[in-house]
């Protein structure tokens, strides 16, 4: 009877043993998408899953970027940190100095045996997520840029044209003014204040948002947002703000909302909110470049980078790696990248990506979708390259602080921005003591 037994258990376990070669690596991907843009991140896994059967790959909605990197950092102290985080572009810094904490995703390919070109992606992009050694640290993912959005049902009650946006920040200011006199009561409205008013302008400018290159050059960089130029921009828009024809509606992307549901006819915000507005709008819309100041020698520069990478966390086992890597690869495919950027508005981050929307007619069937890119592919400068800085969450909500003390009429341009630099300043020098070396 025991070897009877004995012969079924091994039989058993000769049944199971195929079974347990074939189960699954689960990857477990964090990330902070809400809405349409959740969706999509859920389709990309279903996707990839679909097309293999050793790995999968888990996405976990964890918050807002601010939320969702707070907890990965207690899940690495912990021991049960996720394979992959998407991080936003603003805790790039951050993540650069966690020493320990991290793959570099170059790293990470390289040893599963993936293709991986970092010369293949757009080089704004790249070179963002890129360490001075030349290795890329994470992998580009939702990577956006700041463009304009107007409404162009609004624009024709109120006489305006509706086949171009303003192009300069006068013809915003003409704009608004009658959008108002038509009987609209949020004529223009900005999402991501910090972003699009004083991060991305001062690049389009072609004008310091911080020394070192904004922080690019050295982790000793200080803020230069107190220039007349973004005096003059602030006051201007506090001006707006008075006579009705700007109205403040919130912090991060808060105020798209409004856009959407056609409260507000003119917008700044991100190529990605794309998504958002091509399924719920109920009105004609169109995409256009930021605007300018005509006057400002070098202007329109380019914009800087928005959005997220995808960062691989330490301490998993190779095999868990591999599934990463063969993930990745996936998502680089120029067929993947071009459907997702048609579908959400945000990069196509490999130039291959890019030649095929092209080609397929997406640009011109949809005029204006391809406004991020050309902004993005211009020739940059030390001042426009992008804006790397320690404790960047902090300064942010420092920007939004003053920013919003400004439309209050509690504080003027030049006294926000001085105490934006000033606050900021006591920021930088902060993560730069905690990671010397």
């Amino acid at each position: 009877m025991k070897n009877r037994l004995s012969a079924f258990a091994f039989a058993a376990l000769g049944l199971c043993a195929p079974l347990a070669s074939q189960a699954q690596t689960e990857i477990q991907w964090w990330h902070s998408m809400t809405a349409v843009n959740s969706e999509w991140v859920n389709d990309l896994a279903k996707q990839f899953n679909e097309s293999q059967k050793d790995y999968k790959i888990v996405p976990v909605y964890k918050g807002s970027y601010d939320e969702s990197m707070t907890a990965a950092i207690a899940a690495f102290r912990a021991g049960n940190a996720p394979h992959v985080l998407q991080v936003f572009e603003v805790g790039t810094a951050t993540m650069q100095a966690s020493k320990g904490a991290i793959v570099p995703v170059g790293k990470v390919m390289q040893d599963a045996g993936e293709k991986f070109d970092p010369k293949a992606y757009i080089p704004a992009v790249a070179g963002y997520y890129t360490a001075p050694n030349g290795q890329m640290l994470s992998f580009p993912f939702n990577s956006s840029t700041t463009v304009f959005y107007f409404n162009k049902d609004a624009f024709k009650a109120a006489g305006l044209p509706t086949d171009k946006a303003p192009v300069t920040w006068p013809e915003v200011v003409n704009a608004a003014a009658k959008l108002k006199a038509s009987g609209h009561k949020c004529p223009f409205t900005t999402a991501w204040q910090n972003w699009t008013q004083v991060e991305s302008f001062s690049a389009w400018h072609n004008v310091e948002f911080a020394t070192k290159a904004n922080g690019l050059q050295g982790m000793d960089a200080r803020l230069k947002v107190d220039s007349p130029l973004h005096v003059r921009h602030i006051e201007n828009l506090a001006n707006m703000a008075k006579q009705g024809l700007f109205v403040y509606k919130g912090r991060g992307n808060v105020p798209e909302a409004s856009f959407v549901s056609g409260e507000c006819a003119m917008i700044n915000t991100s190529s990605g909110f794309y998504g958002n507005v091509a399924k719920n709008a109920k009105f004609a819309y169109g995409l256009a470049p930021l605007p300018y100041y005509q006057d400002v020698p070098g202007a329109p520069q380019n914009t800087v980078i928005g959005g997220a990478s995808l960062w691989v966390m330490s301490g998993k086992k190779p095999e868990e790696y591999k599934g990463v890597a063969k993930f990745f690869s996936f998502i680089s495919t120029p067929e993947v990248q071009s459907a997702s950027h048609k579908r959400t508005g945000y990069l196509p981050v490999t130039m291959a990506s890019y030649d095929l929307t092209e080609k397929s007619g997406f640009y011109k069937q949809n005029p204006g979708t391809d406004v991020a890119v050309t902004q993005m592919i211009r020739k940059v400068t030390d001042k426009s390259r992008g804006i790397r800085l320690g404790n960047y969450v902090q300064i942010r909500a420092i920007e939004d602080e003053e920013l919003e003390q400004v439309w209050n009429g509690k504080k003027s341009a030049k006294e926000a921005l001085d105490a934006i630099v000033k606050r900021g300043n006591e920021q930088l020098e902060r993560f730069q003591k905690a990671n010397k070396n």
